[in-house]
């Protein structure tokens, strides 16, 4: 498994309404701290609220999906941000992966409510970050190494990284003509792509399409991410997910788009559309990478060859065992996860 190429550090933390407030006291969901937002506006008021972290730990795709591989069992191999030298919470995280860093992570406060979170981000030098870089710090002689035979490439994140076009090209130029066992997937994660010039968009999205005409590719983004996609891609949103996802694989030329929400996740692919359901959990213990430990157990499924529907299955069982426990998993609990999967909608 190979992973790249951002990368950052990722504090944990929830929001008080004053100094020291109690778990009582403290702002519990979005909907109220958009109020607070909009009450101090209106009052043409500063807005002060405190808050604690909860935790401290590598982030961003590269992390979060060669954390879970790794609790599960596989060597991945990490190639992103993780500092210059490399930091030591990703040398503690990852010692027993192999590792090359691109350059300074970014940082990440997140923000935990109970019915979502608030996620304020420095992107570090995934914002600059370029196929040039790559060639420079890894080199093209590494990245044929370490991708011949892979099971699994993983990329995150369009939406932080501008020059990703060229990354995929320099990819689909370089390193895979020199390639006798290529990976035998493509995971793409383009996380919110709201903010990224449309020019620079429809480059991504064309050097998608170049590489998912060598490799087998699927593109995975949430329920907000998926409608901006369609927005955007095909000029279209609509309420219901499997719209939206349908828009977006149609637009984006790959082997299967896959949408998930927190009730519902949606596979297309020339075979057709299939929607598997998700059960939410009351009391959820961290959400922060849910998206991320979804990817995990999908693109697990995919590599380990079941059906596209299955494989869906495999990625809400995983990511709602995170979301609920704050761990991520290992192989037994991902198990006992999948086997009681139809039990909850009983």
């Amino acid at each position: 498994m190979v992973f790249g190429f951002d990368g950052y550090v990722d504090n944990v933390r929830r929001a008080g309404t004053n100094a020291g407030a109690s778990d009582s006291d403290r702002i519990t969901t979005l909907s109220e701290f958009g109020e607070e937002i909009v009450t101090s506006a209106a009052a043409d008021s500063s807005l002060s609220i405190s808050w604690e972290r909860h935790g401290q730990r590598t982030g961003g795709h590269v992390s979060h999906l060669s954390r879970a591989y790794q609790t599960l069992g596989f060597d991945p191999t990490l190639v992103g941000m993780c500092g210059d030298p490399v930091r030591d919470i990703f040398e503690q995280e990852f010692e027993a992966c192999t590792l090359y860093s691109l350059g300074d992570p970014g940082i990440t406060d997140a923000i935990e409510f109970d019915d979502g979170k608030l996620m304020l981000m420095e992107n570090g030098g995934a914002a600059t970050l370029d196929w040039e870089t790559i060639r420079s710090r890894v080199g093209v002689e590494t990245l044929v190494d370490e991708l011949e035979g892979a099971k699994l490439l993983g990329i995150g994140y369009w939406a932080v990284m501008p020059e990703m076009a060229g990354i995929l090209d320099g990819l689909r130029e370089m390193v895979f003509p020199e390639l006798t066992d290529p990976p035998e997937h493509v995971l793409l994660d383009p996380a919110n792509i709201r903010e990224l010039d449309p020019e620079i968009l429809e480059s991504i999205v064309a050097a998608t399409r170049r590489l998912a005409d060598e490799v087998d590719m699927t593109v995975s983004a949430n329920r907000y991410e998926t409608k901006e996609l369609a927005a955007a891609l095909g000029g279209h949103t609509s309420d219901e997910i499997v719209a939206d996802a349908r828009v977006a694989f149609d637009s984006l030329a790959v082997d299967r788009f896959v949408g998930h929400s927190v009730d519902e996740s949606v596979v297309v692919s020339d075979d057709g559309t299939t929607s598997v359901r998700v059960a939410p959990v009351e009391s959820p213990e961290l959400t922060t990478s849910a998206g991320d430990h979804f990817n995990a157990g999908l693109s697990l499924g995919l590599v380990e060859g079941v059906p596209d529907a299955a494989a869906v299955v495999l990625g809400n069982a995983l990511a709602r065992e995170f979301v609920r426990t704050g761990e991520t998993p290992s192989y037994d609990d991902v198990v006992s996860a999948v086997t009681a999967y139809a039990a909850q909608f009983e």
